[in-house]
């Protein structure tokens, strides 16, 4: 049975192109929501790859999975498949994919623990610094402002999602310049980055040596910060959104010579201050829909053999 090799080797050939590919691109940085729903497609794609592999090989290899996944099929159908003639490498593919799939859960499973013990390390800080005073209810005002020297601002999300904003911050920025601070950071929480950001970690630190995986995490934590500021621009203007974020980012060094974990953001304000041209919406509209191809791509090759039989 050909089906779970072809499905091995579109998986392996877009986890090695795909990366390559969107680099050679200049609209992610003009487009990032899109930039970022392509690359959700093309790892969902390469997921589907592997799962209908290993699917396949464990119903060539097992009878009762054969009995369960073939059973409302015509018997012309599985006679398509050829799911007899396969050789012993159908039991270890299936298996070494199994152990992929639950490796893949056990890495997500302990990126959201993290996160959530982060979380909860963050909340027990936030409340030593700023107390509830008494007769305040837990989760009243979802915004809370801490005594602070350096200015900052960031989105704490849960079920009592909180916007905290350091007093800071309240003295630097002027007018405007807060609201688009506020703006890039509820942009975050609306579109819910953070989950983004959770699946794209818990993908690269399981699979290291899968280029998209890698390239996937790197993407996320860019492209969501560009989508970030495209949110806050629209609304009060890239100039003001630039001069926020070098307000907030000044007394960091982002800016000297020497690289620093922020290194993004003086390419983040330079593409505020010379805004390139956005795609038409046409060309827009075309890259959704060619992305959300791409996980339609596996199920073809999985379900030709059967469609052919069927036809």
């Amino acid at each position: 049975m050909m089906v779970p090799a072809a499905l091995l080797l579109l998986g392996a050939l877009t986890a090695v192109l795909a990366p390559r590919l969107l680099a050679r691109t200049d609209w992610p940085d003009r487009e990032p929501v899109v930039a970022l729903w392509v690359w959700q497609c093309v790892v969902v794609a390469v997921l589907l790859c592997c799962a209908l592999s290993m699917t396949l090989s464990a119903a060539a290899a097992w009878q009762a999975v054969r009995g369960h996944v073939f059973a409302p099929a015509p018997r012309a159908v599985v006679e398509a498949y050829a799911l007899g003639t396969t050789g012993p490498w159908a039991a270890t593919t299936a298996l070494t994919l199994a152990s992929g799939a639950v490796w893949t859960a056990v890495m997500l499973v302990r990126e959201v623990v993290r996160a959530q013990a982060r979380r909860r390390r963050r909340r027990a800080e936030l409340l030593v610094r700023a107390p509830m005073l008494p007769g305040e209810e837990p989760g009243n005002g979802r915004l809370v402002v801490l005594e602070g020297e350096r200015p900052d601002a960031w989105w704490l999300p849960g079920t009592a999602p909180r916007l905290v904003l350091t007093t800071a911050a309240l003295r630097r920025l002027k007018g405007q310049q807060l609201d688009a601070l506020l703006a890039h950071e509820q942009g975050h929480a609306r579109a819910r980055h953070d989950w983004l950001l959770h699946c794209s970690a818990a993908l690269a630190c399981g699979f290291p040596r899968v280029p998209v995986f890698a390239a996937f995490r790197d993407e996320m934590h860019r492209l969501v910060e560009l989508a970030a500021d495209d949110m806050a621009s629209r609304r009060f203007g890239r100039l003001t959104t630039a001069l926020a974020l070098v307000g907030v980012n000044e007394d960091r060094g982002v800016f000297g010579p020497c690289p620093t974990p922020q290194a993004h953001v003086p390419q983040r304000v330079h593409r505020l201050l010379t805004p390139p041209d956005r795609l038409t919406a046409a060309r827009r509209l075309r890259l959704t829909a060619t992305a959300a191809l791409v996980p339609v791509v596996p199920l073809l090759v999985a379900f030709v053999p059967g469609l052919r039989a069927l036809g």
